[in-house]
């Protein structure tokens, strides 16, 4: 939501809310990531436990989720970098890529958490 908010208010004009909001965002998201490697370096792996169709939307979605997240620390250190330093156009440039990844991994990172942790999975 965070990530939306920023491009809807930087499309009005409203730079100083843009910046809130985006970092805001990376915030969270560096909150978010410290707990999930805190978390699955304590439990480990967690195994996916729907059904056949389930597991080859589950693999599908995570297969493209997580190389594009893999992108996103660097992409947003750039965009960043851009940003503090006033390179407006650079800036413009980098989050061309960077916000619709962030958004999809953002989306799709949710959706995984719900696949994976569903109750009431029947047999193949």
């Amino acid at each position: 939501m965070l990530i939306l908010a920023g491009r809807a208010r930087v499309k009005r004009g409203d730079v100083r809310g843009h910046r809130a909001c985006m970092l805001s965002a990376v915030g969270l998201s560096t909150l978010f990531l410290a707990s999930y490697v805190t978390y699955h370096s304590i439990h480990g792996v967690t195994r996916f436990a729907g059904p056949g169709w389930a597991k080859a939307l589950y693999f599908s979605v995570l297969f493209t989720h997580t190389p594009l997240a893999a992108t996103l620390p660097p992409l947003i250190g750039v965009a960043l970098f851009h940003a503090f330093r006033g390179n407006v156009e650079k800036h413009k440039r980098v989050v061309r890529w960077t916000f619709p990844i962030w958004l999809y991994v953002s989306v799709t990172g949710v959706l995984i958490y719900f696949m994976l942790h569903r109750t009431g999975w029947k047999g193949d």
